[in-house]
C-alpha cells in the first residue's frame, strides 16, 4: 500500500484515505452540536466521490464478470 494517491492505490484504499482525512478535519472543527452549512458540503463531496469510485469499480470488467457468473450460476440451479 503506498501514501498519498499514488498509481499503486486501489479505489477503495483512495476512498478510505479520503473519508478519513474528511473525518479527521470535521473533528478538528469539533464542539458545536450541529454540522454547519461548510460541514455538509465536505460531507456531501465525500460522499459523491465515494459513490464515484464505487461507480468505477462496480463496472469494472472484473466485477461485471463477477456479477454476471453469479447470476448465470444463479439461473442454472434446479428447482
Amino acid at each position: 500500500m503506498t501514501h498519498g494517491f499514488g498509481y499503486g492505490d486501489t479505489g477503495v484504499e483512495m476512498a478510505g484515505r479520503f473519508v478519513r482525512r474528511v473525518r479527521a478535519c470535521v473533528r478538528r472543527l469539533g464542539g458545536d452540536a450541529g454540522m454547519t452549512t461548510s460541514e455538509y458540503a465536505v460531507g456531501t463531496i465525500a460522499a459523491v466521490a465515494f459513490a464515484a469510485i464505487l461507480y468505477k469499480v462496480v463496472t469494472s470488467d472484473a466485477v461485471g464478470g463477477a456479477l454476471q457468473a453469479v447470476v448465470e450460476r444463479a439461473l442454472d440451479v434446479p428447482f
